[in-house]
């Protein structure tokens, strides 16, 4: 099959077309892969439902609870631009589907552990490792294949649209995982769960494009877990690219997951009741429709450009909206602002991906998007060290403040840096 095929009839970076209003769901290749994209989103969160309920309670222990979070962020730290490196050198659909598998297989080994009773502290590390893995080497060629599918112009719809998907597979799989735990219990719970990783792994067989097609370009040196700082140099004097990166990172120190983590303190200081009620519930969900019903209305109404801009007001959004959950005593106030900052939240990341991805030289973008991962998801692992130590000082609800007003600073420093670094290239 030639790999010219796919790309037939579009357009390229030198006659690019207006983009559609959701244009990527209109295709007939991407649409499907969205879709699937969100069904295996569902499942990574539906097993983190069944798994950490049945963790607690056959250790209980608070170090395992600790060593849940930065098993699944730290392999993206660590290892996001060696994959990034793996999908410019290979075809991205067989990376996917090793992805895919590696997600299925752990969920067959918990259902295994789980029916023989076997399950040990060390194989349950080994599996929350594995899970981690899975993702991250999913992360880079998923965005090389989004690349291939869209035309230039209609890739930011793309990205939008892709986390959009992702973001409702995320609010809905506490759903079904509480479902198929109350119907089926754990065990046959876990291995019901492999069928949301199927419909990728299946596409993958079928879709012509490979996340080369559209580049013409395959990576062909050797791969080094050290190529971070060589990449890094060699996109230094794009400073948006940099920006951008530097924005994900900043996102992710100190917003991160501080808001989950903290929404019990939250509920308890708005008097929201338990943690098993309905306005704990709604605190719990609020950020997350936000980015689902946000990435729909933003890819209809097109209110935020992809730019520089767009970004830098998003993030600092995000984080406005974080200092008021943290500040507020108003239940109705606190909810409204859980969804827009999930508005916000979906809107920076996803500006910024786009950014990265439309700006990454050709023949690095992979690496490119996998310190865009490093960054953006790795550093996740900071957001808990620092909310661990200023909650120590100021207090849970203290230390998520600081965070928001740390990132509306730093987002705007970033935006400032920008600007000017601008401003000189025009008046050199």
């Amino acid at each position: 099959m030639p790999f010219a095929h796919p790309s037939r009839g579009r357009s390229s970076p030198t006659n690019l077309q207006a983009p559609r209003r959701f244009g990527p769901l209109r295709d007939k290749h991407s649409r499907p892969y969205l879709i699937t994209a969100g069904l295996s989103m569902m499942g990574d969160n539906i097993e983190h439902v069944i798994t950490y309920w049945v963790l607690w309670e056959v250790f209980q222990s608070p170090w395992l609870v600790g060593f849940q979070v930065i098993s699944h962020w730290l392999p993206f730290l660590l290892f996001s631009v060696l994959f990034g490196g793996l999908a410019e050198k290979y075809d991205c659909r067989r990376i996917i589907q090793i992805a895919q598998g590696l997600f299925a297989f752990v969920s067959l080994s918990w259902g295994l552990l789980f029916l023989t009773g076997t399950l040990e502290m060390w194989s349950a590390c080994v599996l929350l490792v594995l899970h981690g893995c899975a993702g991250a080497l999913w992360g880079p060629a998923e965005q090389l294949m989004l690349h291939d599918f869209a035309t230039p112009a209609e890739l930011p719809s793309a990205v939008r649209l892709n986390a959009t998907f992702k973001s409702l597979g995320v609010l809905a799989g506490p759903v079904v995982g509480s479902v198929l735990l109350l119907l089926l219990g754990p065990t046959w719970g876990i291995f019901a769960n492999v069928l949301f990783y199927l419909p990728m792994t299946l596409l993958m067989v079928r879709t012509p494009f490979t996340g080369h097609v559209r580049s013409g370009h395959v990576y062909r040196e050797r791969i080094s877990i050290l190529d971070t700082p060589r990449v890094l140099r060699t996109v230094a004097d794009d400073k948006v690219l940099v920006g951008m990166i530097v924005l994900a990172g900043l996102i992710a120190v100190f917003v991160g997951a501080s808001l989950q983590v903290a929404m019990p303190n939250f509920a308890e200081v708005l008097g929201a009741g338990g943690e098993g009620g309905l306005g704990y519930g709604a605190l719990l969900f609020a950020n997350g429709v936000g980015g689902v019903v946000g990435g729909f209305l933003l890819e209809a109404t097109g209110v935020l450009k992809v730019d520089v801009r767009g970004a830098v007001i998003a993030a600092v959004m995000y984080g406005f909206t974080s200092l008021v959950v943290a500040t507020t005593t108003h239940y109705s106030i606190a909810l409204i602002a859980l969804v827009i900052g999930g508005v916000a939240n979906l809107a920076a990341t996803a500006i910024g991906q786009a950014l990265v991805q439309l700006r990454a030289p050709a023949d690095q973008r992979g690496r490119v998007v996998g310190v865009y991962s490093m960054i953006g998801s790795g550093m996740r692992t900071g957001n808990g060290i620092t909310l661990a130590w200023l909650g120590a000082l100021l207090g849970v609800s203290g230390a998520v403040a600081v965070g928001g007003a740390a990132l509306m600073a730093g987002a705007l420093l970033v935006g400032a840096l920008i600007a000017l670094q601008t401003r000189r290239r025009l008046n050199a």
